[in-house]
């Protein structure tokens, strides 16, 4: 089945088979989070991009393969609600930002910008993105065939970045991070996959670029 990205709370994940990862999407409730395993094909290793609810079903997901990571993408609550129950159970490695990190239920490791973050054979390259939160992060895979994979948390959706609550200062820091750490670097072919809703591409999103800076959200 060809993979679209496209989940709903309580439906089925959308897996999608790439060279040496397989991406795993699932949406839980209330809020339609995206939560998405990760598990290198070589080893089996599998890291978990945001526990953000519904801990038994992200456990039924993950399996008897266990966990090596777990990765918040920001410190908003529905990014994090069962992440508490999925490290207790797994055991599993506790990463954020460490501007985010204090907001969290339970210590985690911090991470920082051009961190990597291994998934057995694979790696995660981190991407500071600041405005939606102080510690946001995106988490950068480069495929070896020359396809980059990139998980946007809440700082990048098809249709512009994410909230910051109409503060300009804070609006103008994300869109400067997302323009320049995303767009200026990666290319069109790039596919992103956010915290919630549907994934897009750097280049579906690109022409839209000066209209989101105009609006100022």
């Amino acid at each position: 089945m060809t993979y679209t990205g496209d989940v709903t709370p309580g439906g089925p994940p959308a897996i999608r088979e790439l060279d040496r990862l397989t991406i795993t999407k699932v949406s839980v409730g209330p809020m339609d989070n995206n939560a998405y395993l990760l598990r290198c094909r070589t080893t089996g290793v599998q890291v978990l991009v945001d526990a953000a609810n519904e801990a038994p079903r992200l456990l039924d997901l993950i399996g008897d393969a266990g966990l090596a990571t777990v990765v918040t993408t920001h410190q908003h609550m529905d990014h994090w609600l069962a992440l508490e129950e999925v490290v207790a159970k797994t055991g599993a490695r506790p990463l954020a930002h460490a501007e985010d990190a204090p907001g969290l239920p339970i210590t985690v490791e911090p991470v920082a910008d051009g961190d990597r973050i291994p998934v057995g054979d694979c790696t995660l390259e981190v991407i500071h993105l600041r405005g939606h939160t102080p510690g946001s992060i995106a988490l950068l895979y480069q495929d070896r065939v020359g396809t980059s994979h990139l998980f946007t948390g809440d700082s990048l959706f098809p249709g512009g970045v994410g909230n910051t609550k109409q503060d300009p200062q804070r609006f103008g820091q994300l869109i400067d991070d997302v323009e320049q750490r995303l767009f200026d670097r990666l290319p069109d072919n790039t596919w992103f996959y956010p915290g919630h809703g549907k994934d897009s591409t750097l280049g579906r999103e690109r022409p839209a670029l000066p209209r989101w800076r105009a609006r100022g959200w």
